[in-house]
């Protein structure tokens, strides 16, 4: 299986995954500035692509999702965590251009009935949502919190997420492609 771990850090975790990463020090496969299209891969190459705590930090998400989906085969899975935009983490590291929240990536979706998914013409690359996920900072009051997040994540992003802030939000996408609907 083909893998690719992009804006990995010093996150070499991932099995088998192709690391790539701007800063030359930290012994990524593939040295390369995530904000310069196109990336130094071919079409249709990989089967998984992690982006962990790296998209906040692109210029141009659009473009981002678009390098994403030229790259992946039919059918991948595209995996990405970044803060919530209710997250203090968000907001701390000044090197953070963009925040997301739980119905960001619906603009690239096509399987989305919302608001929010009547705008995903702004791009042709289609992905699926297979999940996007709050998570919380361990704590007894926030197993409450995640619950109510999950249950009525609307509300909770609407209402409560300034009083009861997130830590980070996981999103998972299957890539959309020619047949692979």
């Amino acid at each position: 299986m083909k893998r690719l771990n992009l804006g990995c850090g010093k996150n070499h975790s991932i099995p088998d995954a192709v690391t790539v990463d701007i800063n030359p020090q930290i012994g990524a496969d593939v040295i390369h500035d995530l904000n310069i299209s196109p990336w130094p891969f071919i079409d249709n190459t990989f089967e998984e692509i992690y982006c962990y705590d790296a998209l906040e930090h692109l210029d141009n998400i659009v473009h981002v999702m678009e390098e994403i989906h030229r790259i992946s085969k039919p059918g991948a899975k595209v995996f990405i965590t970044t803060p919530h935009f209710s997250s203090r983490n968000a907001f701390t590291d000044p090197t953070h251009i963009h925040y997301f929240g739980i119905h960001s990536f619906d603009y690239f979706s096509i399987n989305c009935n919302n608001n929010y998914s009547k705008w995903n013409f702004y791009s042709s690359a289609e992905f699926k949502i297979i999940k996007v996920e709050v998570h919380f900072e361990p704590n007894l009051i926030n197993k409450l919190i995640w619950r109510i997040a999950h249950r009525y994540p609307d509300l909770w992003e609407r209402r409560l997420a300034w009083m009861f802030p997130a830590w980070f939000m996981s999103v998972g996408l299957l890539v959309i492609k020619g047949d692979h609907r």
